[in-house]
C-alpha cells in the first residue's frame, strides 16, 4: 500500500524522503520490522520507540513515523506527527481498509458494567439474527474464534485488525468495551461509533500510571461522545452533566428515575436454590409508551442498569421485546457474578471484584437477598498497593459474616505477607475470618462449610484462569478447582 494512502487522514510533515513509497506492513514493535516496514515510534510509559530506529532501519524499515526529529539514512522516509499514538490509529484504519465503516460499532464506557453489558447486547442481537463481534476485558470473539484479551481496549492496530477479520467473517455489529485508558491513548481514534454508552463513573484508575485526577478520568470518558452518532447515558449518575460536556451526539437516557427515556419500575429480587436474580418492568417512554416485564439471572440493582443499557442499545436495531426478554434470561459474562452450582442448599458464585469499591458494591447487593450467612473468599495481588489490602479486608469484615483470606496473584511477594496486610484491615471490624493461603484449599473450605441459605462469593479472580507467581503464570481456573473438589468428595463417598 502506498504511504500517501495510509496518511490520507493524518496531519503530518514529511521531514525527508517521499510519500510515494510502497509500505509492506505497519508495526510499532521493533522486533517485527522487516524489509519495507513502516515503523511508528510510540512513546510509552516504559520504552520510547524512537530509541529503536537504528534497529528497525537495519532490518529494512523504509518509513518512520515520529514525534521527535530523528536521524535516519536518506533512503528512509521520515514522517513527523504531533501524536504518534493518534497517528497509529488513523494509519491502522487505512491499512486495513477502514473496516469499521462496514459494520455498526457500539462502544461502552464506564467504571462498572462494561463487560456484562457487552455480553447482554451480544446475546440479544444474536437472538434477533445479527452476527456480532465482541472486544472486551475477557476476550475477543470473531465468529467461532475466541482470543484471550490482554487489555480491556486493545491497541489501535489490534482493534483495526480485529475489525477487518470481523467484517470479513460477515459481522454486522461489533460491541466493544471502551476504557478510559483506551480513550486517553487514542486507541479508538478515527472510529465512527454508531452508539456510545455511558454506564456510570466513580473515582477509580487514579494514579501515576493511569489518570492524574478524577477530573481527567471524567474528561477521557467523555471523549467517546464526540465520536458517536447516538449517545445512551445513565440518567441517574451524579456526574452525567460533566460527561455530557462537549458531546456531539444525539442523547438518550436510561435509569430508575422518571426523567429517563427508558426506565425500570417495580424491582423485585428473585432467589431460589443456587440462583439469584432480579425482575422489573421496563418502561419505554415517548409517543408510543411501551411496557414489558424483564427478568435477569444476575442479582442486584446493577443488573437492572446493565440490562436497561442493553435494551436501549438493541431497540436501535429494531429488536422485538420477546427476543430481548429471552436473551436477557441467558446472557452471562464469565467471572461476573457467575453462579456455579455446587449444592441445593446454598449459592456459590465467582466474581472479579478485586478492589474495595467493587467488593463493597457486590457484598452490599448480596446482603439484600438476606442470606443465612454471607461468606466472602478473596486475596490481593502482590506488588500492588498495600492500601487496597487494608481496604478490602475492612470491607469484607464489615459486610460478610465470614471472610476466608487466601492467595490471589502473589507475584514476587509471599502470600503470607499479603494475607497479613488483609488481616490488618479486617481487624478494624468485628468480622470473623480464617486464613488459608492455598486457594484450592480455601475454596474447599468454603464449600465444605457451606450452610443452608448461605451465599458464598469467590472474589478477585473472576475470568482469570491462571495464578501469577514470581513472574510465571500457572494454570488455575476456579471452575476447574471446584469440579476437582466435588469429584474428590464423590470419590470419598
Amino acid at each position: 500500500m502506498k504511504l500517501e494512502k495510509l496518511l490520507e487522514h493524518v496531519s503530518y510533515r514529511c521531514l525527508q524522503g517521499s510519500t510515494d513509497v510502497e509500505v509492506k506492513n505497519v508495526i510499532n514493535d521493533s522486533r517485527n520490522a522487516e524489509e519495507g516496514s513502516l515503523f511508528i515510534c510510540i512513546k510509552g510509559a516504559v520504552t520510547d520507540g524512537h530509541t529503536y530506529i537504528k534497529d528497525v532501519v537495519g532490518k529494512g524499515a523504509k518509513v518512520l513515523v515520529v514525534q521527535d526529529a530523528v536521524e535516519a539514512p536518506q533512503d528512509v522516509t521520515v514522517i513527523q506527527v504531533e501524536d504518534s499514538r493518534y497517528a497509529m490509529a488513523l494509519i491502522s484504519a487505512a491499512y486495513f481498509g477502514y473496516p469499521a465503516q462496514e459494520m455498526k460499532i457500539i462502544g461502552i464506557t464506564g467504571t462498572k458494567g462494561k463487560t456484562t453489558t457487552t455480553y447482554m447486547v451480544k446475546s440479544i442481537l444474536e437472538s434477533a439474527g445479527y452476527k456480532v463481534g465482541l472486544i472486551g476485558t475477557i476476550e475477543v470473539i470473531i465468529g467461532d474464534e475466541v482470543i484471550p484479551a490482554n487489555n480491556t481496549t486493545p491497541e489501535s492496530y489490534s482493534i483495526q485488525e480485529y475489525f477487518r477479520r470481523m467484517a470479513d467473517e460477515g459481522c454486522q455489529v461489533v460491541v466493544m468495551e471502551v476504557s478510559s485508558q483506551g480513550l486517553m491513548l487514542h486507541r479508538t481514534a478515527g472510529i465512527d461509533f454508531e452508539i456510545g454508552i455511558f454506564t456510570n463513573i466513580e473515582p477509580d484508575h487514579i494514579g501515576p500510571a493511569e489518570h492524574e485526577s478524577f477530573e481527567d478520568y471524567i474528561e477521557c470518558k467523555s471523549r467517546l461522545f464526540r465520536q458517536c452518532r447516538f449517545g445512551i447515558f445513565n440518567a441517574d449518575d451524579a456526574h452525567l452533566e460533566r460527561i455530557l460536556e462537549g458531546h456531539t451526539c444525539q442523547v438518550e437516557t436510561f435509569g430508575l428515575s422518571e426523567k429517563a427515556d427508558l426506565r425500570a419500575e417495580d424491582l423485585q429480587l428473585v432467589s431460589g436454590f443456587g440462583y439469584l436474580g432480579i425482575a422489573y418492568t421496563a418502561v419505554c417512554t415517548g409517543t408510543n409508551e411501551e411496557r414489558f416485564d424483564v427478568e435477569v439471572d444476575i442479582p442486584g440493582k446493577f443488573s437492572v442498569y446493565n440490562s436497561l443499557t442493553a435494551i436501549a442499545i438493541c431497540r436501535h436495531f429494531k429488536v422485538g421485546t420477546d427476543d430481548i426478554k429471552r436473551a436477557l434470561k441467558k446472557a452471562k459474562a464469565r467471572g461476573r457474578v457467575e453462579m456455579v452450582k455446587v449444592s441445593d442448599h446454598f449459592t456459590l458464585m465467582i466474581d472479579y471484584a478485586h478492589n474495595a469499591m467493587a467488593l463493597e458494591s457486590l457484598l452490599t447487593t448480596l446482603r439484600e437477598y438476606q442470606p443465612h450467612r454471607l461468606v466472602c473468599m478473596f486475596g490481593c495481588g502482590g506488588n500492588r498497593s498495600r492500601l487496597r489490602r487494608y481496604e478490602m479486608g475492612e470491607v469484607s469484615g464489615r459486610l460478610a459474616d465470614l471472610t476466608i483470606i487466601t492467595s490471589d496473584n502473589p507475584r514476587f511477594e509471599k502470600p503470607e505477607d499479603i494475607i497479613a496486610d488483609i488481616v490488618t484491615g479486617i481487624r478494624k471490624t468485628d468480622g470473623k475470618y480464617v486464613t488459608i493461603a492455598d486457594r484450592k484449599e480455601a475454596i474447599a473450605y468454603a464449600i465444605h462449610h457451606g450452610e443452608p441459605g448461605d451465599i458464598i462469593v469467590l472474589a478477585g479472580k473472576g475470568h482469570e484462569d491462571y495464578q501469577e507467581i514470581e513472574g510465571k503464570h500457572y494454570p488455575m481456573d476456579e471452575r476447574v478447582l471446584i469440579q476437582e473438589i466435588l469429584e474428590a468428595d464423590n470419590n470419598r463417598d
